[in-house]
């Protein structure tokens, strides 16, 4: 099951935490990765990669730079003449109480969080077409699905990227490409592991399986819906958040 051979997939924030993980198990199950972050950041994902008898190679690329990211895209059509899968996963916060809230707090966001991945799927749907054949995941959150106060400008982003998705899936669905969405909740990251302990505990009493969520749980959801086994579904929003959001 979710045999990824031969198959090309972009990753992008693929450094650490949940971009690390998307990408270390897609290679694992047989696909050329090609993991995307800022600078040399995405080195040690590949070196890890390698490490483990899969394929990869890493792209330096700002997601918020179209020539970049264009770039990036023709260099993989040129060694490898396809690429199959597209994971938007990059992403940062600049959380503040919207009162507070600086316009480049807000634009910095939205810019990495979700203008990122309409550049970014653009970019790829060509050669999907092309192919006739294609997978496109972004990474939302539980917070695009209920909102969170002071987080305004990264809640605006992950919504967005439902409603993008969504609308993309039913342009590109007759060329048999899908386009899905993992909202992850509470995932235990270094973000989450700088909270401190009570506002930590405080989080997990939401979470009806009473524990956070880990990278590998998201990366498996995403490796499912970039497989065949996925390849009815689209559109679609898939919750890794331990029923925190039903």
């Amino acid at each position: 099951m979710f045999d990824l051979a031969d198959k090309v997939a972009i990753v992008t924030g693929a450094s650490r935490g949940i971009g690390r993980d998307i990408a270390t198990v897609l290679a694992a199950r047989g696909a050329h990765v090609v993991a995307a972050a800022r600078g040399e950041h995405a080195v040690d994902t590949v070196a890890a990669i390698h490490a483990n008898g899969g394929k990869a190679e890493a792209a330096s690329v700002d997601v918020t730079d179209r020539s970049a990211v264009d770039a990036m895209i023709a260099a993989t059509l040129e060694r490898h003449n396809r690429i199959d899968i597209m994971v938007n996963n990059a992403g940062i916060t600049r959380d503040q109480l919207l009162l507070r809230m600086k316009q480049d707090d807000w634009d910095q966001v939205i810019a990495t969080n979700l203008t990122a991945a309409f550049v970014c799927a653009q970019a790829v749907l060509k050669p999907m077409v092309k192919q006739r054949q294609g997978r496109i995941v972004s990474i939302s959150s539980v917070v695009g699905q209920v909102g969170n106060a002071g987080q305004a400008n990264y809640a605006a982003s992950k919504a967005g990227l439902i409603g993008f998705s969504k609308a993309l899936a039913r342009e590109v669905a007759s060329r048999n490409i899908t386009v899905n969405i993992v909202a992850p909740g509470l995932i235990d990251t270094d973000m989450t592991r700088a909270l401190a302990g009570k506002a930590q505990g405080d989080w997990t009493t939401q979470i009806p399986l009473g524990r956070l969520g880990t990278t590998m749980d998201v990366a498996s959801a995403v490796c499912f819906l970039v497989s065949d086994e996925a390849s009815y579904i689209t559109g679609q929003v898939l919750a890794v958040n331990g029923g925190m959001y039903m």
